[in-house]
Order: C-alpha cells, then structure tokens, then sequence
C-alpha cells in the first residue's frame, strides 16, 4: 500500500494498483454526516435477535453469569470482526460483493453466499414487521380484541383473564385457552385444521405484508439519501418504545424479584459447552457478522473517516 498527497488530495493506492481518494465516492455517494451512517448501523444490528433472543438465552443459560462468555465473545470476536468489516467497505468503497475484486477475486463467492442469507433472513424479517403491522391495525379500538373473549373468533373454552373466578376455572378444566392465544392462531393467522387443508390468503395480512415491502422500498430507493433520513426515525423510535416497556416493567408489583430471579447467577453453568456456544452465536447474531450490510454500509463513508471513534459509539450504544 502506498500513501502521497496531491494538491490537498489524499491518495492511496489499493491491491489492484487502482489509487483511490476521498472523491472517489461521488457518484455512489457518502453518507451526509457520521450521525446518518451511526444511526444505520444501530439500526441494522439491532433487532429481535436482541430483543427477544438475547433475554431468553440469558435466562436459559444461568442468568447473570451468562453474560461472561457473552462479554469475552464480544471483545474477543464481535468487536474485532465488526471493525474489520466495516473498514474493509470504507477502504475499498465498494459493497459486500466488489470489494473482494480489490483485495481477492477469489473470494467473490463470499459476498454471493451472504447475500443469499439476506435474502433468506429478509422474507421471515418482513412477515414479522407485517404481523407487527395487524396487531397496530387492531389496537385501534376501545378495547383490545386480544385481551378479552366474546368475539367471533374466540371458542367456547376461552377463558377471560378479568373472570373473577379465573383460577378455580383453570384448575377445574384443562381445556382452556386465553383470549390472547385464540386471537393469534385464530384471528390473525387463522390456522387451518391440518396439512390436508390448504386454507385460503389471508388479505389482510396480505395487505400488511405489501405495505411493510413498500415501507421499505422508499426507504432505500434513493440509496443512502432516503436510507439515512429513514435512520433517523427507524433507529431511534424502537429505543423510546423499549425505554417506556422498560419503565411500565419495573413499576410493576414484584418486578423486583422477578428481576433478581431473572439474573440470579448459576455458577455451574458454565461448565456447559451449549452456554458457551449460544454466547458465540448470539454475538454473531446481534452484530450481523458475515451478513456483509457492514461492508456495505461503510463503503459509504469518507475514505479519510476516523472509524475508531464511531465504532466506540456503536458499541457503546449496542
């Protein structure tokens, strides 16, 4: 690798002996400031798989104490590949799939094979953010649908959580269910009897799905100019949301303890090698390592980007 300086312009040459400055990105783009490319990054790696996976392997596998694999995985693992993924896309400026003409044709394949497991993940991802959509859709009304029985799709042994005999109803029938439970498998996706009933489209989750794909659609169909506004609102609204459940949580009764017994240390744990490998797994998960979005996302900066100060923020924050 070679370093000069021109004319004010810093030039350096990459592996393919092409040499590349700052401007070099004009007709990709740069993102606008280090908040836009910050808040994609948050973004991105953040997910149910932090939301939802994280808590429950936590809890699995011996509460606070899962969290020294997890910490030794990160430091060791998810912070030196983060980087190294994320510097590779600014130092070549190019995505998950080009860059590796700069550095090792050969490796191409690479960047094919994590585009497939995007595409993969991306059509379970959106049916989520589509179910997320209906169940919006059915708040919308004085009383929640799924809190109460008496609707249309409920039956007959749907047991009311306001009952006031709700615990002697339980422990005199088994064959009970709460109204939660029969608006998900019967309003929502309306489950058919078995495998040899096909069923027919649900509409409205059709709808749902068509907006949750044209949501992201005008997220990204001006590239990092939209991609980066969109950030801005998609980063930082789930934080608000996570932060108000947080509070509402820990003014309930007994949250405390449900606390302390969530965390409760089990020492023993980690002579388990399944604890160590779901430590392993979930750093990879949570910060989407070998996915190649973080390649992506960074051939987008400045080649001249200080990386190491923002890569501090994002794990700071993540």
């Amino acid at each position: 690798m070679a370093m000069d300086v021109k004319n004010g312009i810093h030039t350096v040459s990459v592996p393919n002996g092409h040499p590349q400055t700052s401007k070099d990105n004009e007709g990709r783009g740069n993102w606008r400031n280090k908040a836009e490319f910050f808040l994609t990054v948050m973004g991105a790696i953040i997910g149910p798989g932090n939301v939802w996976r994280f808590p429950y392997l936590c809890y699995r596998n011996g509460g606070g104490v899962f969290f020294i694999p997890y910490f030794l995985f990160m430091f060791t693992c998810g912070i030196p590949l983060f980087f190294l993924e994320t510097a590779l896309g600014q130092y070549t400026s190019q995505g998950s799939i080009t860059c590796w003409r700069k550095i090792c044709p050969l490796f191409q394949g690479l960047g094919y094979a994590s585009h497939l497991i995007i595409l993969f993940s991306a059509t379970s991802y959106i049916v989520i953010i589509a179910w997320a959509f209906f169940y919006l859709f059915s708040s919308f009304s004085a009383d929640l649908p799924w809190a109460t029985c008496g609707h249309e799709w409920n039956t007959e042994s749907c047991l009311d959580p306001s009952h006031p005999n709700v615990s002697l109803s339980m422990a005199s029938s088994l064959n009970t269910a709460l109204p939660v439970m029969e608006f998900w498998q019967h309003r929502v996706l309306k489950i058919s009897r078995g495998i040899e009933d096909v069923g027919s489209l649900r509409w409205e989750l059709v709808f749902c799905l068509i907006l949750t794909w044209v949501l992201c659609y005008f997220c990204v169909w001006k590239g990092i100019k939209s991609t980066g506004k969109a950030a801005f609102f998609t980063a930082t609204f789930p934080f608000i949301m996570l932060f108000v459940l947080l509070i509402r949580g820990v003014t309930l009764p007994g949250a405390m303890d449900g606390i302390i017994y969530y965390l409760y240390p089990d020492i023993s744990r980690l002579s388990d090698p399944q604890v160590w490998m779901d430590a392993g797994t979930q750093i990879f998960f949570s910060y989407a390592i070998g996915l190649g979005f973080l390649t992506s996302l960074g051939s987008y900066n400045t080649f001249n980007n200080d990386c190491y100060k923002l890569f501090g923020s994002v794990f700071h924050y993540a």
